[in-house]
């Protein structure tokens, strides 16, 4: 669907899980833009195009997939609540229902625009709620592909932008743009995104680790609208091109203004997490 990346130069950001950029600031004149200027704009538009769900949940299941195509399956909830106003970040919540050496985990995570996000693990075994470091969160979260940064919905204020060209993508013309993190625990030295130029779609994130090799990449397909507004992948599948392992998730039932409150997301809460 796509062509091959073949950019050296080092950077990148953003949420993976979801294909949502979350982008603050005003843009320049088109007409006088840079490259980082549109990057920052393209980002600022997609931010608006997701602005004001203001809570969802869905199910989720997560298929791990080793070199040799032998797979393990994991059942999951997820729980989303939108930051209420602009310094604030939004409050997210997974939790793990099958198989059973593995129900009952939870990941929390606070996200926050000026300063590390927060994310505590409840390990029902232990019952033991660990927080996740800064210097941790690029470690896999729960044996997948995926990282514990993975799982956050990151800042503005957090990147650096820039526009590389425009190019087909399947039936779709895609922006594609680079991130790079300031943060410099980050696991990544940048990300290279493809987005439809239509509706601010991700289809493709290319990650490449602090040495700038591309070691991942993330794929999002089955896209459906919510609320003849807000677009989600249907499915999503990251691929470790060093290990060859992936792993795949699909997600169903989401449900928009559903009935959630601060209350549920507390590290304190997660122990009573069902």
């Amino acid at each position: 669907m796509f062509p091959t990346e073949s950019i050296a130069r080092p950077a990148t950001a953003f949420l993976l899980v979801l294909g949502i950029v979350s982008l603050a600031l005003a843009p320049a004149p088109a007409e006088a833009e840079t490259p980082q200027e549109k990057g920052l704009r393209i980002a600022l538009d997609s931010r608006d195009r997701n602005d004001g769900f203001g809570n969802f949940t869905a199910g989720m299941t997560m298929v791990l997939r080793d070199r040799h195509g032998r797979e393990s399956l994991r059942q999951m909830r997820f729980k989303v609540l939108e930051a209420p106003e602009d310094g604030e970040g939004d409050k997210s919540l997974f939790v793990f229902d099958q198989p059973r050496d593995v129900q009952g985990t939870a990941l929390l995570t606070h996200v926050h625009t000026n300063a590390d996000d927060d994310q505590w693990l409840y390990l029902p075994a232990l019952k033991r709620v660990k927080r996740i470091s800064a210097s941790k969160r690029a470690g896999s979260f729960m044996g997948s592909e995926f990282t514990f940064e993975d799982m956050s919905s990151p800042e503005v204020e957090e990147y650096d932008y820039l526009y590389l060209r425009d190019e087909p993508c399947g039936d779709e013309t895609c922006t594609v743009t680079e991130q790079v993190p300031l943060d410099s625990k980050s696991g990544y030295s940048r990300k290279v995104v493809w987005q439809d130029t239509d509706e601010y779609r991700v289809w493709k994130v290319a990650l490449y680790d602090r040495k700038g090799m591309h070691v991942k990449t993330l794929t999002f397909e089955d896209y459906r609208q919510y609320l003849d507004r807000f677009w989600r992948a249907g499915k999503q599948t990251m691929v470790n091109h060093q290990t060859g392992a992936r792993t795949v998730l699909r997600w169903t039932d989401y449900r928009f203004g559903t009935d959630l409150d601060d209350k549920e997301f507390t590290h304190t809460a997660l122990r009573r997490v069902r």
